[in-house]
């Protein structure tokens, strides 16, 4: 999720570069990396988790408090990520400047966007939710425009936010009213999807330069969100009355695949095809999570949703695209 793209921290640039080596003093011989084999098949598998993520936020609260969702989301979640670094022989990181960085990161990036999405599913559908969080390049581009001084507004990327924002016009029946839409609950998924990038601009201003591995990040920042949810929710929120299954095992796989798991398939695309590419998963998760919505939880889909969708994602891309030039730059996953 953009988180999308949305629940690691990127401390820099994956390995991409062209390796050489030297097979004599007088004849240097390059060897390029393979072409990445079979990454569609987890490109896939990555836009199924994130897609069916907003399926399992809804399942999960028919039984839980959202923050008892988000709490059991970011636990499971940890838990992955801190199994594969044992299994790695990782650390964590050790300096306090840098925990105080994750932990505003834990924040922006996993506690507060995860528990606006699980309130929001308690008035709105999964499908419209899952739209929502496509609206998170938009908001990104419009804050990175300000906060940002190497990103400049170009006629692209304006006229891909006005497109994007007649899009989520369409999908809430702005013609009508929004008659039919509890924006109470609309407003939070969009919020949700706000703290994506204003999360991200703080990790590329704080944490950009960190020499710690993804893995050993990220798997601090999901430690700190679990802490700051652990002593939140309690007084918020009162003991669950039972743990039925299908509710349990839904927090399960929001949080040990839509949050763990998928970390590890979204670092390991990244590293193999690019962050460009990579990211293109972003515009699969709305599709799915609306498939997912309406054929397993029978929610109701009026034309101007899926058309709303598709002029958010228009929108979306548009914003994206980097001015060209002179000098070739090698994209990371923090640009």
């Amino acid at each position: 999720m953009t988180s999308a793209t949305s629940t690691s921290v990127a401390s820099g640039s994956p390995d991409t570069a062209t390796d050489t080596t030297t097979s004599t003093p007088q004849r240097p011989v390059a060897v390029t990396r393979p072409r990445a084999r079979g990454w569609q098949v987890r490109f896939a598998i990555l836009s199924l988790i994130w897609g069916f993520s907003f399926l399992f936020i809804k399942v999960g609260t028919q039984a839980f408090a959202p923050l008892q969702v988000t709490l059991g989301r970011v636990t499971f979640g940890a838990l992955v990520l801190l199994t594969i670094l044992m299994i790695k022989r990782e650390r964590l990181p050790r300096s306090a400047r840098t925990w105080g960085h994750l932990a505003v990161a834990a924040f922006f990036l996993n506690v507060l966007p995860f528990s606006l999405f699980a309130y929001s599913e308690l008035t709105i559908p999964s499908t419209l939710a899952g739209i929502c969080n496509a609206t998170s390049p938009l908001w990104g581009m419009a804050l990175s425009v300000v906060a940002l001084s190497e990103d400049r507004p170009t006629r692209r990327r304006v006229t891909g936010l006005g497109i994007g924002f007649l899009g989520v016009l369409t999908v809430l029946g702005a013609w009508q009213g929004f008659a039919g839409t509890d924006l109470t609950g609309t407003a939070m998924a969009l919020g949700a999807s706000l703290c994506y990038p204003i999360g991200w601009i703080y990790v590329r201003r704080t944490l950009a330069g960190a020499s710690h591995s993804h893995l050993s990040m990220s798997s601090t920042q999901l430690l700190l969100a679990t802490a700051q949810l652990a002593v939140v929710t309690p007084l918020f929120t009162t003991a669950p009355t039972g743990y039925p299954i299908l509710p349990l095992l839904a927090v399960f796989a929001l949080g040990a695949l839509g949050t763990g798991f998928a970390f590890l398939l979204q670092y390991g695309l990244v590293a193999e095809i690019g962050p460009t590419t990579a990211q293109m998963v972003t515009y699969f998760v709305p599709v799915i999570a609306t498939a997912a919505g309406v054929a397993l939880l029978n929610e109701r889909l009026s034309w101007n949703t899926p058309v709303g969708a598709l002029i958010v994602l228009a929108g979306a891309a548009l914003t994206q695209g980097k001015p060209r030039t002179p000098t070739a730059r090698r994209s990371t996953p923090t640009d």
